[in-house]
């Protein structure tokens, strides 16, 4: 792993502790399994062990009549209440529990409340539910038969299990450059579903005071303020009578964005018993039923010239969204950003067409470290350009840096409408095959190769899309993305930041402490980052697809520099001069011309709260409010090398070396960065070599434990080289772009490019992940690559 020196507390930018680790350390942390209230009753969900059917009786006498058990909740009782149905975040319907029918194994059926968790979970075994089962829709690429069952017959005229179509990019220009092209390279790949799987589980805790009829939920979420709206939404309560509190969360890689129906249900626990309830899941559960991600099924193909020169994209793609449509990503894109899918080359024409399916497994869709399914898209393009490279006989470094984008081409609209804003592409990639000294491993396979050794070297190059916020593009059930920042510098020079974007281990309370320490000249141990309290914070759309940085990380540069520009005003009275007479350096104003004759920010702060004369309209204090509304996505970017040896034998892949040039613009906090990028790296080794939700034909769920549904460990993952350049975005105030998902947006290719190229000696140039030992060594033996893994 890359190691970093201390350094004493900078003022600005720069490496320092995180001011949040401290209590993680001492394990002093606050997360929701850790709130306990008065009176406090808990929850259990029952849950169906069918992928789909019919419920054509539920008994919960026995249940009921269980002596610690307070309250027992039924699809049947929400309806009667209005409440059987709430709002996904793609303008679909879901059940909070079942009323006609199961849909995936592990839908919620019912929910007890009683007066302890293991009570609540014993009153589960007594309830009794007749099923009906039904043929499940397990694979995807059945679901639009004219024979598959019909999953959603809840809604009105449904007939079959159609979501969406959507495409991007022009198909006409697209078929007349495939038309004239030397070559096409066609690829099917699928990248399988996936899920987050974050150290904390979900869960909440519901308080419905009904004396003051306010309702406090502390919960593991990502959106706080999201989450107050839609619970607004759904229960009819007056939105200014929701708390909704995030307190530490253990992770969140977008899987704690939705509102599960857990949440729902302990509010409603709460609402009838007059008690606090609390509802956590356990790991079988978050793994089961919480939002997956990908689940992505691609054909691509590839056009170019002789020499090598890439033309064109097509790309299909079916995309499988579970039983109901709870992706999390805003309305206009119902396949997220995978229209980035033309990666990082300059291409004359692309075009995509994404087809959603409803099918008989848990809903979900979400950025799991990544930005709205832009890893989908950047594994498509940069498998493509490796099966193009394999067929015109071309070093895939080569080809890929005779096609990128070049500096002078920025801003550059690509072909299906992003505009990326700055980059110097070709140099990542320089940097990257020096760093892994390039000419020098491609030697040292061929030697291995003459002894029938089987080493591979995997490149990728990925452009990504973040910072979702600008308003005129994107929303999230018609609320727009622009986040909200408070600051205040209290008269002894000490300052509180409110934000609405809420972390999950990224480290906010230093970076954006660190953005105010660089704007003001404050000590970042000075300043208190608040975040996680819809009554603490101004509104925003929280944390998600790497946006903490470019949209709340730019509010807080804008709202510290309002600050700047009030204590310039005070300043001004202080030292009699006009403010356009004063010059700032860090921490100070001074006297144009008479450096001496200056005034510190602590002391600007005292004098705003004095009786000092400010000029008429000028009110005191040092406070100001933001909100930001980004112009533009930010578009980091990176190029990966993969160095792997397999075992002929037995099909062991070991990744040996991991070479990561990354540039994200200005980086705030270098340690924190490359905390961020060590966690994709280990992301994008699990994915492309252990981590899939893997399914039999009735739906049965294979991957409900860490026993089963495998996570990188130590083990598992080489010591990163990381390296960086640095182009900042010309859209962005403080010229960072955000590097929070880059990483695993990246290595998945790069670590099944690389196996692929160990496997080139017997001919194999496609892989549907993961990559296990077993599929490789059947690869290697020349039999289909999946054949180990029970999935659709």
């Amino acid at each position: 792993m890359t190691t970093t020196e201390r350094h004493a507390t900078p003022m600005g930018y720069g490496r320092m502790p995180r001011k949040e680790d401290p209590r993680f350390i001492r394990g002093r942390g606050t997360y929701v399994d850790d709130v306990t209230l008065p009176g406090m009753l808990h929850g259990a969900v029952l849950r169906s062990p069918y992928a789909h059917a019919k419920i054509l009786s539920i008994d919960v006498s026995a249940a009921k009549a269980h002596p610690k058990v307070r309250a027992v909740i039924t699809g049947a009782d929400l309806a009667g209440l209005d409440l059987a149905w709430m709002p996904t975040l793609s303008h679909d319907v879901q059940a909070v529990l079942a009323t006609d029918k199961v849909r995936f194994q592990g839908q919620e059926v019912a929910f007890v409340v009683a007066e302890d968790r293991y009570s609540a979970r014993d009153a589960l075994e007594l309830i009794d539910v007749d099923y009906d089962p039904l043929p499940p829709v397990v694979d995807a690429q059945r679901a639009l038969d004219p024979d598959a069952p019909v999953i959603r017959d809840d809604l009105a005229g449904r007939t079959d299990n159609h979501i969406f179509d959507w495409e991007s990019g022009e198909k006409a220009l697209t078929d007349e450059v495939f038309a004239r092209a030397d070559v096409v390279a066609v690829q099917d790949m699928l990248y399988p579903r996936v899920h987050p799987a974050p150290m904390e589980t979900c869960g909440a805790v519901a308080d419905m005071d009904t004396v003051t009829g306010k309702l406090t939920v502390w919960t593991t979420t990502q959106a706080p303020h999201a989450h107050r709206t839609i619970y607004a939404l759904v229960a009819g309560l007056p939105e200014h009578k929701i708390r909704i509190v995030s307190p530490d969360i253990g992770g969140g890689f977008g899987n704690k964005v939705g509102i599960y129906p857990g949440y729902v249900c302990a509010v409603v626990g709460s609402i009838l018993t007059g008690k606090p309830v609390k509802w956590v899941e356990d790991r079988s559960e978050n793994l089961m039923s919480t939002s997956f991600a990908r689940d992505y099924h691609m054909h691509g193909e590839i056009a170019a010239t002789r020499d090598g020169r890439i033309l064109g994209l097509r790309v299909r793609v079916l995309a499988d969204h579970g039983a109901f449509n709870g992706t999390a990503q805003p309305t206009k894109f119902p396949a997220g950003f995978f229209g980035v899918f033309t990666g990082s080359y300059d291409l004359e024409a692309a075009h995509c067409e994404v087809t959603g399916v409803y099918t008989n497994k848990a809903p979900g869709g979400v950025a799991y470290a990544c930005s709205f399914r832009i890893t989908e898209a950047v594994y498509l393009v940069e498998r493509m350009v490796d099966v193009l490279a394999y067929d015109l006989g071309m070093d895939p470094a080569e080809l890929r840096m005779r096609n990128l984008l070049r500096p002078e081409q920025f801003p550059y609209r690509t072909k299906t409408g992003w505009e990326y804003d700055s980059g110097d592409y070709p140099r990542a990639l320089r940097a990257a095959l020096e760093l892994a000294h390039y000419d020098n491993l491609r030697a040292e396979q061929a030697a291995k190769r003459e002894r029938e050794e089987l080493m591979g070297i995997g490149v990728a190059f990925f452009t990504e899309a973040v910072g979702a916020g600008p308003r005129k593009h994107m929303d999230i059930l018609g609320l727009g993305m622009a986040d909200g920042a408070e600051l205040r510098v209290h008269p002894t020079g000490k300052a509180v930041l409110r934000l609405s974007c809420q972390t999950q281990g990224q480290g906010h309370e230093t970076t954006f402490a660190q953005i105010v320490a660089e704007e003001l000249g404050i000590s970042p141990d000075d300043i208190d980052v608040v975040h996680g309290d819809t009554d603490q914070t101004p509104f925003g759309l929280g944390t998600y697809g790497s946006r903490s940085t470019p949209v709340s990380g730019a509010a807080t540069a804008v709202v510290a520099r309002k600050v700047r520009e009030r204590a310039r005003i005070v300043a001004s009275a202080m030292l009699e001069v006009s403010p356009d007479d004063l010059e700032w350096e860090k921490g100070r104003w001074f006297v144009r011309g008479d450096p001496e004759a200056g005034r510190t920010i602590q002391e600007i702060a005292l004098a705003a709260h004095s009786d000092l004369e400010l000029p008429e309209g000028i009110e005191g204090q040092l406070d100001a409010t933001c909100v930001y509304n980004p112009p533009n996505l930010t578009y980091p970017f990176g190029a990966y090398v993969c160095v792997v040896d397999v075992d002929a034998g037995t099909g062991q892949v070991k990744v040996r070396d991991f070479i990561a040039v990354d540039d994200c613009g200005v980086r705030i906090n270098p340690t924190i960065v490359e905390g961020q990028v060590h966690g994709g790296l280990a992301d994008g080794v699990g994915m492309a070599l252990l981590q899939v939700m893997a399914f039999d034909e009735d739906g049965n769920h294979l991957g409900g434990s860490f026993m089963d549904y495998l996570l990188p460990t130590a083990m598992e993952c080489p010591s990163w080289r990381l390296g960086e350049t640095v182009t900042p975005s010309p859209h962005h105030p403080i010229g960072a772009k955000g590097i929070g998902e880059s990483a695993t947006v990246g290595s998945p290719a790069a670590v099944v490019n690389a196996v692929l190229d160990a496997l080139r000696p017997y001919g194999v140039r496609h892989a549907d992940m993961p990559l296990t030992p077993a599929a490789v060594w059947r690869a290697a033996q020349g039999r289909p690559l999946r054949t180990d893994l029970a999935i659709t």
